[in-house]
């Protein structure tokens, strides 16, 4: 062998064989993936069933969707966007990340946990699920055996999270059309995401759970007393969701003590208050706050029975 290229291997062989290794575990996530979801995804084109092949989702129709190098599949085609790039931006996406991370919602994460292991499900959907904060600590909770998907609208969302958590099927797409053939969740996690109440239940087994998660009265509250007069605040309601059984109410309250300025700055980039704000009384505010209420409520349903 040339010297050259003899010391070059000697070298490098310990970076030679860890990609090596990596392409071979990647190889194995993605023969998993194969195998367990040719039937879960469906066209969202034709609504007939995709199936995986290689690196390429295609239905009867040979609509084909291509499986992203990160392991998230697109179904949002042009047809159900309200804009070029819907959901959140990079942007939003790294303040929400920051915050989530700071621990401010673990509570409420731990408790959506709790709710949805109580029936050990064999598939979660979580709806909505953004950078995957939730979906990767519930993860950790399910049975191994069980199988978690995510959908958001946000390309960049679900870019990050399938990056972050491979055990988790992502893909973009649109709450209001899932892509997804009838009956295929036990559950289904809905955290201030929007849905179309007749999809839900198509989507969900016969008896199957849904865990919305809503603001309560004195959520965020310090914030709309900055920027309004006269404060509205949240009702407590139940709503009510036809072909639902409401059956259980949580409510998760607690005053979060901001550990510094740039906490209470990313929060204020996740929630719609933040475009009330001029640049002086949002500066000011982030650094007069030193804490915040945070009020949540749980509400859980289950999927009627159909009377013949």
């Amino acid at each position: 062998m040339v010297p050259a290229l003899k010391w070059f291997y000697q070298a490098n062989i310990g970076r030679i064989i860890a990609r090596l290794c990596a392409q071979s575990c990647q190889a194995v996530t993605l023969r998993r993936f194969i195998i367990a979801d040719f039937s879960m995804y469906i066209c969202p084109l034709c609504r007939q069933p995709l199936q995986l092949t290689t690196r390429q989702y295609q239905c009867a129709a040979r609509h084909s969707f291509d499986l992203a190098k990160e392991g998230y599949v697109n179904l949002l085609p042009v047809q159900q966007k309200n804009s070029k790039d819907p959901g959140d931006n990079k942007l939003m996406i790294e303040a929400r990340r920051a915050f989530l991370q700071s621990a401010a919602y673990q509570p409420l994460s731990d408790a959506v946990n709790e709710l949805a292991v109580q029936t050990n499900p064999a598939t979660v959907l979580d709806l909505g699920c953004g950078e995957g904060y939730y979906s990767g600590r519930l993860q950790q909770k399910l049975n191994p055996a069980a199988r978690l998907y995510g959908i958001d609208i946000s390309k960049a969302a679900i870019k990050y999270a399938a990056r972050h958590y491979a055990a988790i099927r992502f893909a973009v797409a649109s709450a209001y059309q899932l892509p997804f053939a009838d009956n295929s969740f036990d559950s289904i996690i809905r955290i201030y995401a929007p849905s179309d109440n007749a999809e839900l239940q198509r989507v969900l087994t016969p008896q199957g759970r849904l865990i919305s998660v809503n603001p309560g009265p004195e959520h965020l509250i310090e914030m709309k007393q900055a920027v309004y007069r006269d404060v509205k605040l949240h009702s407590d309601a139940i709503k009510q969701e036809p072909g639902f059984n409401h059956i259980q109410r949580q409510r998760l309250s607690y005053q979060l003590v901001l550990t510094e300025p740039q906490q209470l700055d990313n929060l204020l980039q996740m929630v719609p208050l933040a475009w009330k704000f001029t640049s002086d009384n949002r500066q000011t505010f982030v650094a007069s706050t030193r804490t915040i209420s945070i009020d949540f409520l749980l509400d859980v349903y289950q999927l009627a029975q159909v009377t013949p």
